[in-house]
């Protein structure tokens, strides 16, 4: 047995349910048990952060074609990391934001780390 696994289980920690870099990192998970007794497991409610969590770093000006996957590619460093781009922007659904041609769309460091000029 891996002996991370076996400290884990020796110890009664259980590793997280996503990598740390998950938009549902962090947050808890749930049981359902069912009518025939099986059990479900789910993600409980992930609420949108506030934009203010968010320091800006840069606002760039959206063009025909972009894709969140690469304007997370070029700015964070990794496409799967498109999600940041919806919680630092307040937006539900985050590929409304490359929608409109033109619109802006601000980069930001992740949430919670403080920036240069925000006051911190």
């Amino acid at each position: 047995m891996n002996p991370v696994q076996n400290f884990l289980q020796n110890n009664a920690l259980t590793p997280p349910a996503f990598a740390s870099t998950s938009r549902y990192y962090g947050i808890e998970t749930a049981q359902l048990t069912q009518p025939d007794g099986s059990t479900v497991v789910f993600v409980r409610r992930r609420f949108l952060p506030s934009p203010e969590n968010f320091a800006p770093l840069q606002v760039i000006t959206i063009a025909a074609a972009d894709r969140l996957d690469n304007i997370a590619a070029r700015y964070i460093g990794d496409p799967q990391q498109f999600w940041r781009l919806g919680d630092a922007n307040g937006a539900m659904q985050p590929e409304a934001l490359v929608v409109n041609v033109g619109s802006t769309l601000t980069i930001t460091l992740p949430e919670g780390v403080p920036g240069v000029g925000n006051g911190e």
